[in-house]
């Protein structure tokens, strides 16, 4: 994360605040975490995307529900976003 807030510092913040919410979440299952992120898009294999800094940039993690574990899969603009198998990643 921080590799990318370096060279978009204006996700700075978001991302930050993003992963203290998510490290200190006890997200059992996906209606956990549409609670909190109204406007995440789930797909399959337990990946999530969220929408950071009004949509200007786009995070996927895979949750692990069980063990309460996240993998951050991909970070990166919109338009780079658009170029993935967001499925895949």
């Amino acid at each position: 994360m921080r590799d990318f807030w370096e060279k978009h510092a204006d996700s700075k913040e978001q991302l930050l605040s993003w992963f203290q919410e998510a490290n200190s979440a006890q997200w059992t299952n996906p209606s956990d975490v549409k609670r909190e992120y109204p406007n995440a898009s789930f797909l399959k294999d337990n990946r999530i995307v969220f929408n950071i800094k009004g949509n200007t940039y786009r995070l996927i993690v895979r949750v692990n529900f069980d063990y309460q574990m996240i993998w951050i899969r991909f970070i990166g603009t919109h338009a780079e976003y658009d170029k993935i198998d967001a499925n895949k990643i």
